[in-house]
């Protein structure tokens, strides 16, 4: 790793996986976001990934008010770049996933690009201990679930959003997504840099082996050549393990609560800020640098915060 290479943290504060019962430290109200988002920042993270909750549930809540409570206060604190979920959660609609961006128009958005079997059901075994009724069954539903990501519903989310300003994070879990992504990119609905999210670890996509990391980066290579920043993202325990090899290969990384309620072996993190801070320790033992919002909106050609709608 060169010494200057600037590296882009991202993280995802709290998603639409994880119920409250599994973490106490699982932000779910508006001020417990606030709260998470800006001392990840501060830890060092260029780029906040953001999904809403039902503040007395914690439900995932997709809808533009839900968001409401907390964006204009994150922004108003922090200097980093807000990127909204269009994922949602894998139960949801696409005219329903979309709408945050749509309404908010951020500077960055995340993209699911292709459709997969998504089992969260194995986590009923880890936490027998759910307090409410909603988590259980969210869990168990998810034996015959598919995230839908259909040709159609990328390509809605790509045209409602084609006038926003927004560059994408394309969360690819497996391979075939990239090739969903070059797709999309020689009918020229996406533009260069492509910020390419490779998600490993998830039950329904691609493992976390070092050789899945290894043949995601050498396709993406192949397909996309310069056009692209890789990123990547280990799902529950491989976290940090997925991130220190991607960092030795000259990828970004993205760590929160959304994808490990983690700090190490069986120990619960106790905020997404030490998840940053503890992947910032590997980047810079590695010789290399964290990038600041500023440098990652230079690498990632974003927009700027002055130019989203909240």
């Amino acid at each position: 790793m060169s010494q200057s290479r600037k590296v882009v943290i991202t993280c995802a504060v709290t998603g639409a996986i994880h119920t409250p019962s599994m973490s106490p430290h699982l932000p779910v109200t508006p001020d417990e976001i606030v709260d998470a988002a800006l001392g990840a920042a501060d830890a060092g993270a260029a780029i906040l990934h953001l999904h809403a909750r039902d503040p007395e549930t914690g439900r995932p809540d997709q809808t533009p008010e839900g968001f409401a409570r907390f964006l204009p206060r994150i922004k108003q604190s922090t200097n980093a770049a807000l990127n909204l979920t269009t994922g949602g959660s894998p139960f949801m609609k696409v005219q329903e996933r979309v709408k945050p961006a749509e309404t908010f128009r951020p500077e960055v958005a995340s993209l699911n690009m292709g459709s997969i079997n998504f089992g969260l059901y194995q986590m009923l075994d880890r936490f027998p201990d759910l307090k409410m009724d909603w988590e259980r069954e969210h869990l168990e539903n998810s034996r015959d679930l598919v995230f839908r990501n259909s040709f159609q519903d990328i390509e809605y989310i790509l045209t409602t959003c084609a006038e926003n300003g927004t560059r994408f994070e394309f969360e690819c879990y497996d391979i075939a997504h990239l090739y969903n992504l070059k797709h999309f990119l020689d009918r020229g609905l996406v533009k260069p840099p492509l910020f390419v999210q490779s998600v490993f670890g998830l039950l329904g996509g691609i493992g976390t082996h070092p050789e899945d990391i290894a043949h995601m980066r050498r396709t993406a290579d192949r397909l996309f050549g310069d056009d692209y920043r890789w990123s990547v993202l280990g799902a529950g325990a491989s976290q940090m393990r997925v991130a220190a090899q991607a960092a030795a290969m000259g990828g970004n990384v993205r760590v929160g609560l959304e994808d490990s309620l983690w700090a190490g072996p069986g120990r619960l993190a106790t905020s997404n800020a030490e998840q940053v801070t503890n992947v910032r320790r590997i980047i810079e033992g590695l010789g290399g640098e964290i990038a600041t919002p500023d440098e990652a909106r230079e690498i990632l050609r974003l927009k700027g915060g002055d130019q989203v709608n909240f």
